[in-house]
């Protein structure tokens, strides 16, 4: 390759990277606003979030046909392979954590018509902050080609399967005790699983990290915590 050509194709590819990175930070905006939407029961925000989620898909497919054209003009090899497939990677899960914020400010917004369940939303904002938290790290990580930070994320997968171990306790003994908070304790219910799969998704993104920076594939079973016996969920709704 000419000079010219060598920049202009390492312009694309760092172009892919903040696009990448913009993606990201919209997808962290959503799960935080989804919870807050939640813990306030602030229709205008859910109903934002919901909107936004469009924005997301957009920029999902725009990643997509920008790094399908770079590997089929380009004819990426070694490194500059691998951050390529992780774009699309991270673009497919960072679409999926949206997917699942939209939901949580769905069930937001039917929630936020009901009888205020103040202990159990609590719950739902500490975890939703350990999420949020959890995903801002591993974003930053990848910003700044941090194989450490992702392994962080990766390792501490365990800490948002216990809360939601936790909290599917705490929504069943209020179901139990008390048959009228059913509904609200089933959308409670979804909401935890959802914050539970965006941390996965948070997972997901730290292995890509990983093969993009090292080339390798993580080894050995992600830390996770004794499952909540959540089979069964689909018959609450």
């Amino acid at each position: 390759m000419n000079q010219h050509t060598v920049k202009a194709y390492g312009d694309e590819l760092n172009q892919l990277t903040a696009e990448v990175a913009r993606m990201g930070g919209l997808a962290e905006a959503q799960v935080a606003d989804a919870v807050e939407s939640l813990a306030r029961r602030d229709i205008a925000l859910a109903r934002a979030v919901m909107e936004r989620d469009v924005k997301l898909d957009a920029m999902q497919h725009e990643i997509e046909k920008k790094a399908t054209r770079l590997i089929a003009l380009r004819h990426p090899v070694a490194s500059d392979l691998r951050k390529t497939l992780a774009a699309m990677r991270l673009a497919t899960d960072l679409e999926r954590t949206g997917d699942l914020a939209k939901n949580i400010a769905k069930r937001g917004l039917t929630l936020a018509e009901a009888e205020p369940m103040q202990p159990l939303t609590r719950s739902i904002e500490r975890m939703g902050r350990l999420v949020s938290l959890r995903l801002r790290d591993v974003l930053d990580a990848y910003a700044a080609s941090e194989v450490d930070g992702a392994l962080a994320v990766w390792n501490s997968d365990d800490e948002v399967d216990e809360h939601y171990n936790a909290l599917f306790r705490e929504l069943l003994t209020y179901m139990m005790g008390d048959p009228r908070t059913i509904t609200g304790c089933a959308h409670l219910l979804f909401i935890a699983k959802n914050l539970e799969r965006i941390g996965d998704h948070a997972t997901n993104i730290a292995e890509t990290i990983h093969y993009e920076i090292t080339g390798g594939e993580m080894t050995g079973e992600r830390p996770r915590a004794a499952p909540a016996q959540d089979d069964d969920l689909h018959l609450l709704t």
